[in-house]
């Protein structure tokens, strides 16, 4: 017996379910995308989708693309395929792009040349791009927005599909603590725990893992970081730290989570310097004010409570500071 919840949510997505089921049906050649620099919803909605689509559809061709992940893969996903150009110059194939909100976060840009593109994300529907959209950003994930309508189409879902749908669901909803977390969010965790694979082997250990050089890295975030005089804590990381403290630009934010749950700090974030492309990228965190106005302010946007934006000069970040200030100023 389905949840009231998974009901609810299918009904509102029937029509747009049975035009992607009817689109999969159509393509002998299908590519799963998602944004640069991916995270656990990213990857896990990825994976769990091309996953799914090859064991049900075992005639097909199915690829994934995009950026690898610093850590997470290969230690919980796959590394993505390396595709020649050439395969994408005949445009029929069938592009479903998840957990991107605009087409400019897009890892890889040959989604473009695609016959049709199904767009599927919970954020803010800032950009419809695609022929077919699906977007519920009431969702803690993409993640259980995909299993949802998985459900739907009541075909095999292997525990391998599930375990990574699962990690999308517990990186995206901070392990079931931040408020997008639903009735619904649990309802399909249990579907997909109910597939047999291990919730510690399969799954947190390999999220969470760390080594010697992690922890110097909180080391050094819990020694330099500084909290406004209205609660907003922040640390940042300019390249040469970075170097020192030997982590990538794209492992910046892992620890802005640190200052969650402290009292007298409302709000986080992580500003990482990205020389490569000549900014600094912010990542913001809040128990439960709205945050991503001030994101968006910054050339950014997401969730109420995790957002990011960026600063294309360092001596913008008292301005930013003092934007989120004024959010907890009574």
């Amino acid at each position: 017996m389905l949840d009231k919840s998974i009901k609810e949510l299918i009904k509102k997505n029937k029509k747009s379910y049975k035009q992607v089921l009817s689109m999969i049906k159509k393509y002998d050649k299908i590519v799963i995308f998602r944004h640069e620099m991916p995270d656990y919803d990213a990857l896990g909605t990825q994976m769990g989708l091309a996953t799914w689509l090859k064991e049900n559809f075992k005639e097909k061709e199915i690829h994934v693309t995009g950026q690898n992940h610093v850590c997470f893969t290969p230690r919980l996903y796959p590394y993505m395929e390396e595709m020649e150009d050439a395969w994408f110059d005949n445009n029929e194939f069938l592009a479903i792009v998840v957990d991107t909100g605009n087409t400019a976060r897009i890892s890889d840009k040959r989604y473009q040349k695609a016959k049709n593109i199904i767009k599927i994300d919970h954020h803010p529907n800032k950009e419809p791009y695609g022929d077919i959209v699906i977007v519920n950003d009431e969702l803690a994930s993409c993640a259980e927005l995909v299993a949802n309508m998985l459900v739907y189409f009541n075909k095999k879902l292997s525990k391998e599909a599930a375990h990574y749908f699962y990690s999308g669901i517990a990186g995206d909803s901070g392990r079931f603590l931040y408020n997008s977390t639903s009735a619904h969010t649990f309802a399909i965790a249990q579907i997909l725990i109910e597939t047999g694979f291990n919730l510690s082997k399969d799954v947190y250990q390999k999220m969470y893992q760390k080594n010697i050089d992690d922890l110097k890295v909180t080391a050094y975030v819990l020694n330099d970081f500084k909290v406004s005089k209205a609660g907003v804590a922040y640390y940042v990381l300019p390249s040469d730290i970075q170097e020192k403290l030997k982590i990538t630009t794209e492992r910046g934010k892992e620890n802005v989570n640190l200052f969650a749950n402290i009292e007298g700090i409302n709000a986080w974030c992580s500003i990482t310097e990205d020389p490569k492309e000549g900014l600094w990228r912010v990542s913001i965190r809040s128990k439960e004010t709205p945050i991503n106005g001030v994101a968006q302010m910054f050339e950014g946007g997401g969730h109420d409570q995790a957002s990011g934006c960026k600063l294309h000069d360092i001596k913008d970040l008292p301005k930013l500071i003092a934007e989120l200030d004024k959010l907890f100023i009574k």
